[in-house]
């Protein structure tokens, strides 16, 4: 069983960074551009440790988490990043992903897991926290935040009328708190 377990875990692994693109970082900005701090693969965590340090804004764009993580301290997902694909107009599509699942080769989630802290604030645009679920306060600073088939258990305060307006969660996702603009 062990021998199993593991060997999925290796095999996501293999998914999640073959769907990655590393390339060099970009710092270049206009009045009219948003600046990408960093460009990077994905970071497959199991420790607290390792989890701040990819939801930094010197992490990575996608951070997996391989069991259940409780942190004491609050979080903050920071920075802007790009994940290695174009959209149709060649543009760098901005993207930031809290994956709290393991997947197999056909994409389904074969393992959900928990992440506790007092409260996470959300800094990156485009981010999601997907598939699991999250025992805590959610601030929402950045634009386009999502909840893909995520649970909160606790709020969803949102800092600005803007980060309020552009939330967006599916059908399978809940909230089990309050959703409030607090400024």
């Amino acid at each position: 069983m062990k021998r199993n377990v593991v060997l999925g875990m290796l095999l996501v692994l293999a998914i999640v960074i073959s769907g990655c693109t590393q390339t060099p970082a970009t710092n270049q900005k206009t009045d009219s551009e948003t600046k990408t701090d960093v460009v990077t693969t994905a970071s497959v965590v199991n420790t607290e440790g390792a989890f701040i340090k990819a939801i930094s804004k010197d992490g990575t764009w996608i951070i997996a988490t391989l069991n259940d993580l409780k942190i004491n301290s609050d979080l903050v997902l920071d920075g802007t990043f790009v994940n290695g694909k174009k959209d149709d107009a060649g543009n760098d599509i901005v993207q930031r992903k809290i994956g709290l699942y393991t997947q197999d080769e056909a994409r389904n989630v074969t393992a959900r897991f928990t992440l506790t802290a007092p409260k996470i604030t959300i800094n990156s645009p485009k981010a999601s926290i997907e598939h699991g679920t999250f025992v805590g306060d959610v601030y929402v600073t950045a634009t386009d935040f999502q909840l893909k088939d995520q649970k909160i258990e606790g709020n969803v305060y949102f800092t600005n009328p803007e980060a309020q307006a552009t939330f967006k969660m599916d059908a399978t996702s809940s909230i089990t708190g309050v959703q409030e603009l607090k400024q």
